[in-house]
């Protein structure tokens, strides 16, 4: 039971971690967040996919241990993460120049933008390969638990305070703003990323 516990509190630090050291994380989720109130929802759906995404990639990995190729489903997966970074950019330029910015929040794009961040890049160093590492299955379990609450609480928590900003007295032009500087972000890192 103490393994368990430790492995948990262990994951999620990981999943805290992760999704804030990550710029493509948040790259891909402040273009999606809407104004305040609703934010935290494009951040808890992200996260949500994200998590289920990591959890999927585990599950099969703890079931296949050594038999799954993750390094080149790794590799496809960040150019595949970078091609949609750049697109989530493009498409928040074009959200600022086709006039007012609504504030609503984009429910399936933020949730299918975590799914496949989940399955792609250094999700699976954090992840993943320390469940593997671990003793038993239940710990496992506990430690992608415990990164998936902490990936969800973390994104959660980013999106509530984009919210805040584009929310604010001035909404409409900290909405341009934020959307200007998070989609011109997107981009970059989805061109870095894209390059391996």
């Amino acid at each position: 039971m103490r393994a368990m516990l430790a492995a948990t509190l262990a994951g999620l630090a990981a999943g805290l971690i992760h999704v804030l050291s990550g710029p493509d994380h948040l790259a891909a989720v402040a273009p999606l967040a809407g104004g305040r109130g609703r934010a935290w929802r494009a951040g808890f759906l992200w996260g949500l996919g994200h998590s289920g995404g990591v959890l999927a990639v585990g599950l099969l990995a703890l079931a296949l241990r050594g038999a799954l190729p993750i390094d080149a489903l790794s590799s496809w997966s960040e150019r595949i993460v970078g091609v949609t970074l750049v697109g989530i950019g493009l498409w928040g330029f074009t959200r600022v120049l086709r006039g007012p910015i609504h504030s609503h929040v984009h429910v399936r794009a933020a949730a299918a933008v975590g799914v496949l961040h989940g399955v792609a890049g250094s999700s699976h160093f954090l992840g993943v390969l320390p469940a593997l590492a671990l003793p038993s299955a239940a710990a496992s379990l506990g430690y992608l638990s415990g990164f998936a609450f902490g990936t969800v609480a973390a994104m959660s928590g980013f999106a509530y305070g984009l919210g805040l900003i584009g929310g604010s007295d001035d909404a409409s032009r900290h909405r341009r703003w934020l959307l200007s500087a998070s989609s011109a972000i997107a981009i970059v890192v989805g061109v870095v990323w894209m390059r391996g």
